[in-house]
């Protein structure tokens, strides 16, 4: 498994070691002492995945303490350019974004840290992405950043995605108070 910081402290692009034969494939996206040595200690408490079609656009989200989320993120089937921004308040990168694209074919597994609003735009019909999370998916604690901020600048390389009536009406960053 091969790990890559970003400029972000906290985010992190992990590689897993694949095994390929001529009956496909075999690899490890989730191994806990192996992610232990790499600094990830947080115990995940439930898996989400969802299926989107080309253009969908889902973000950018973030739950708020006591029930903040870390994620653990990679695509099964497809591709999706994924998003993290830095929301943590006293961040030498509050307000900064890393994207970078999770497919099938790279395996690659994203570490989003809580402090992170989170978002990402399937590049293909029925990407199916998937989600290891630190806590429980909690309504009143969610929220949301307008996945077009100006402010944050994030070329999302696509002009009319499909959205949520949620993501469409999230605040600006400008206008949010952090909590973390």
């Amino acid at each position: 498994m091969n790990t890559t910081k970003t400029f972000i402290p906290g985010l992190l692009v992990i590689t897993p070691q694949i095994f390929c034969d001529e009956r496909g494939y075999f690899f490890e996206p989730y191994n806990k002492p192996r992610f232990i040595d790499i600094g990830i200690r947080d115990e995940f408490v439930q898996d989400n995945q969802s299926m989107s079609g080309k253009g969908v656009l889902r973000g950018l989200h973030f739950q708020v303490p006591p029930f903040a989320q870390a994620k653990l993120v990679r695509v099964i089937k497809g591709s999706a350019l994924d998003v993290a921004i830095d929301i943590r308040k006293d961040s030498k990168t509050f307000g900064k974004y890393f994207s970078i694209i999770l497919s099938e074919q790279n395996n690659q597994i994203f570490w989003i840290p809580e402090g992170f609003a989170h978002g990402f735009l399937s590049l293909e019909e029925n990407t199916i992405f998937s989600y290891k999370c630190t806590n429980v998916y909690h309504k009143e604690s969610e929220r949301s950043l307008l996945w077009n901020d100006p402010d944050i600048g994030i070329d999302w390389e696509f002009v009319n995605p499909v959205l949520s009536d949620k993501d469409k009406q999230a605040p600006l960053l400008r206008d949010f108070i952090s909590p973390f």
